[in-house]
């Protein structure tokens, strides 16, 4: 039973640190577009660009982690509802079997845990898989496009020059790949 409040907790954690990580990523979001507004401000639109990729990333993975952090929510209320439904009958029949010390009866039983905490820990394991897959990476030209606009709006900027054309997501992915 200890180790099922172990997971219980381990799947709590997780869901409270993606919940900070969430909070995180919107507060490098708000410090990237700072960071577009005096680029926009010197003229440099590449180094906006990068920053507008960098922005959009951010925002991204704040929406990931935000949604990832409520899946793992709850499962962890799934898991504890459905560990307390199934345990309650094995940990009742655990003292009369221990106190049998048949050892074929407590072997079943402990087999029954075992299997338990294996389709618990296979669960764990598809989620942490599933985690570190939804990560985006790719910022989409068009929304670094209009977050620039909207930065120069905000700058009180004129954004009349003809923005580079670059690769969609080619600097924020190797920053990103750094970041991780």
């Amino acid at each position: 039973l200890t180790c099922t409040t172990e997971h219980l907790f381990n799947l709590k954690f997780a869901a409270k640190e993606l919940n900070r990580n969430s909070k995180k990523c919107d507060k490098e979001e708000k410090a990237e577009k700072a960071k577009i507004k005096k680029a926009i401000q010197k003229g440099n639109m590449e180094v906006a660009r990068i920053h507008a990729e960098n922005a959009i990333r951010q925002k991204n993975q704040a929406i990931n982690f935000l949604r990832m952090s409520a899946r793992v929510d709850a499962v962890a209320a799934r898991v504890q509802t459905a560990v307390t439904k199934s345990m309650a009958g094995v940990v009742k029949s655990m003292d009369a079997t221990l106190k049998s010390m048949n050892l074929e009866k407590i072997s079943a039983l402990m087999d029954k845990f075992e299997h338990q905490f294996e389709t618990l820990d296979v669960q764990t394991q598809q989620m942490e898989d599933t985690m570190s897959n939804t990560t985006t990476l790719t910022t989409p030209q068009n929304q670094v496009d209009m977050l620039l606009q909207e930065m120069a709006d905000e700058a009180g900027l004129d954004l009349n020059m003809e923005l580079p054309q670059g690769q969609t997501g080619s600097v924020g992915t190797s920053v990103a790949s750094a970041e991780q």
